[in-house]
């Protein structure tokens, strides 16, 4: 492979972690109108994070020669969120999609890139596992083990 190949590959990569994080984002704004005061705190630790990460992912674009994909104006939820109990049960999802695309990033990139792709990988997998009280044995896989499966990145 030559290395404007792989770093094409590299880019579309983080490209696509950065549209997980926009989207992780966005959803933690609607668990946290959504959660109980007892998970707020939880809520609100988590929607830092992920705007961290994001933050992070957009210099890494810019590092690697492009310009970062903007987040969109809205998100479509994989489900109705009335109340704290689907409240958590979307912060569980939210992390189990973007554990799958770091799962991608992790094999795509190299380096100091992996390494903070697999910590990014893991902190999804802890919170995905704080939110729904259960893991899965392969964080950020579990998308791949079943043809009903979600999607790895967050649906528009």
């Amino acid at each position: 492979m030559s290395d404007e190949s792989g770093k094409k590959r590299q880019l579309k990569a983080v490209q696509a972690a950065l549209a997980a994080e926009h989207a992780a984002v966005y959803g933690y704004g609607v668990v946290g109108g959504r959660v109980g005061a007892d998970r707020r705190t939880e809520a609100q630790a988590a929607y830092d994070a992920h705007r961290a990460w994001r933050d992070a992912l957009g210099r890494e674009v810019r590092d690697l020669g492009a310009t970062p994909v903007a987040a969109r104006a809205g998100y479509a939820l994989p489900f109705a969120v009335p109340d704290a109990a689907a409240a958590a049960r979307l912060a569980a999802e939210l992390e189990e999609r973007v554990a799958g695309v770091y799962s991608d990033l992790v094999r795509a990139v190299d380096g100091d890139r992996r390494k903070a792709a697999a910590e990014a990988l893991r902190e999804a997998a802890v919170r995905a596992v704080r939110w729904r009280g259960g893991s899965v044995a392969f964080p950020g896989l579990a998308e791949r083990s079943g043809a009903g499966a979600a999607p790895a990145a967050p649906t528009a």
